[in-house]
């Protein structure tokens, strides 16, 4: 149901006069209002009164804002009817407000909840600095739908670098089937909010903007020498836990840090209870090393992101390249009886374009008929093989304990592309390999990840813009969310290069963003393609 006319002033005033003031309210009678098909609710009527003024409702009588709602004779009414009415005699006679005989002209306000809309924004609100704004709903303990009057604009603001519990879901949430579980001093932390900043006045810094359209920032309540950090106030009270991966990275303030160690050791809030700490999950091992520049050859691209390559001057290279070569010439390429197992290290017979011949192999999983799917550990290719036609046991010599296998497994750092279902990842993996293949490349080796080595591969100067960064302004690659982007930076080497290869990214994604290139072309890329 849209507004009436003068319902956004009315409301407006009525928070003026009454929020976060000593009020009086006199009940003067009660009655059943019907709510529903078969239900009713039973309110209470009466008179509010804030300092001087005796009734905040005449007040709006008289400006225009409200009128008196008429009774019968045998109804229940305010003792203070007959003023009511006087009141709004008076405001008919001036003209003023919803008495008025001239046309309502409705403020068009903007609402920036689409996330869309809130992104055009986000720049023009980071840039103005501390803004005023009113806080017009409470989601949670620190997350709120604010009107901004200087841009006259409604957004969804998320306190940076805190989180609250989940409070209890309401009605609607949970007849959606969307409802998430309450957690421990959620609901406190949220009425801590309501009570706090709710249809109050408030100031902001807006600090960046999340995926799904939510301003983030600092929020500041109170005037004067009662102005603070609402941040600070919440994380002090036990309502609130900073950031943990923020605490990691050095990003959370040093005052939110402070006031969740007080909180802590005065057991207040989260802190009261038990902390659990879960069971974390094995995760994979990283190996961070000293950055190294290396000059590779592609030798296997996998996907957009995904290769192997080949240090060009590896000795080992022609070490097995000639080995093999002999191995070749002194067995023929009729395969033989060997014992097939994963892992194994097997020789296996593979057409380069010239003449079939014997390569080593690591056995990746047995088929069915006779087959069995091997990973050429010297140049990464895989294929499938016949066992008994193109398989036979390798010498000990040949073993990757004395060769080590040449071709490494690496990925570009900080870049996600689409997978090759996709039209996206068929032209990102056809982009590497049209700036890639064939070349001489520089590589910045930043660590390693299960074996996969993580890299930013160029195809000129170190000084140039990389293939990381090409595929990205081309919408064929993408940053990592948050979480993502934090867990990759745990494997890397500490540099100012892959700070630079980040801010770098992030440029060229904004730019393929705003000119709608490859997996941007509608704007916005899947919200499961972000998760």
């Amino acid at each position: 149901k849209p507004d009436e006319p003068y319902a956004t002033e009315c409301k407006d005033r009525l928070r003026v006069l009454t929020v976060g003031k000593v009020a009086r309210v006199n009940i003067h009678y009660e009655k059943d209002i019907p709510m529903g098909p078969n239900g009713t609710e039973k309110r209470q009527f009466g008179t509010i009164s804030v300092g001087k003024r005796a009734d905040v409702g005449e007040t709006l009588i008289t400006e225009g804002l409200a009128n008196t709602q008429r009774h019968r004779d045998d109804d229940e009414k305010s003792i203070r009817y007959d003023e009511l009415v006087a009141a709004e005699s008076v405001a008919k006679a001036a003209n003023k407000g919803i008495n008025s005989d001239k046309e309502y002209k409705k403020k068009t306000t903007n609402d920036l909840s689409d996330p869309k809309k809130a992104k055009t924004y986000a720049g023009s609100l980071q840039r103005a600095g501390q803004t005023k704004a009113i806080v017009d709903y409470v989601f949670n303990g620190s997350r709120f739908k604010l009107f901004v009057p200087s841009e006259n604009c409604f957004v969804m603001f998320a306190l940076a670098n805190i989180r609250c519990p989940q409070p209890s879901p309401n009605q609607a949430a949970i007849s959606r089937g969307q409802a998430r579980a309450a957690e421990p001093f959620g609901d406190a932390s949220k009425r801590h909010s309501r009570m706090t900043v709710q249809q109050r006045q408030v100031e902001i810094v807006c600090t960046g903007v999340t995926q799904g359209g939510v301003m983030t920032g600092d929020l500041f309540v109170g005037q004067g020498a009662q102005r603070r950090n609402y941040c600070a106030e919440l994380v002090a009270s036990g309502l609130a836990t900073v950031d943990q991966r923020k605490i990691d990275y050095g990003e959370a303030p040093q005052v939110l840090i402070a006031a969740q160690t007080a909180a802590q050791g005065n057991k207040l809030g989260i802190w009261s209870i038990k902390q659990v700490v879960k069971e974390q999950p094995k995760t994979k091992s990283f190996t961070k090393a000293e950055e190294q520049l290396l000059d590779i050859q592609i030798s296997e691209i996998r996907s957009g992101n995904h290769f192997f390559y080949r240090t060009v001057g590896d000795e080992s290279a022609s070490v097995i390249d000639d080995g093999m070569k002999i191995f070749t010439e002194q067995n023929g390429t009729k395969g033989a009886p060997c014992e097939i197992k994963v892992g194994k290290l097997v020789a296996a017979l593979f057409n380069d374009g010239s003449s079939n011949s014997w390569y080593r192999a690591k056995v990746l999983e047995k088929g069915e008929k006779g087959k069995v799917k091997v990973l050429f550990v010297d140049h990464g290719n895989a294929a499938t093989v016949a066992l008994a036609t193109h398989l036979r046991p390798l010498d000990v010599t040949l073993g990757t304990d004395q060769i080590p296998a040449v071709a490494k497994e690496a990925v570009l750092a900080l870049t996600k592309v689409r997978p090759l279902e996709e039209d996206d990842g068929i032209d990102a993996a056809r982009m590497f390999q049209g700036t890639a293949w064939g070349k001489d490349l520089k590589a910045r080796v930043h660590g390693e990840s299960e074996g996969q080595v993580v890299v930013t591969v160029y195809d000129g100067d170190v000084d140039s813009p990389s293939i990381n960064e090409k595929l990205t302004k081309a919408g064929l690659a993408r940053v990592p969310n948050r979480s993502e982007m934090y867990a990759a930076l745990d494997r890397m080497a500490n540099s100012d290069s892959i700070a630079k290869l980040l801010k770098d990214l992030k440029k060229a994604q904004e730019k393929a963003r705003s000119t709608r290139q490859g997996m941007w072309i509608y704007g916005e890329i899947p919200e499961e393609d972000e998760d």
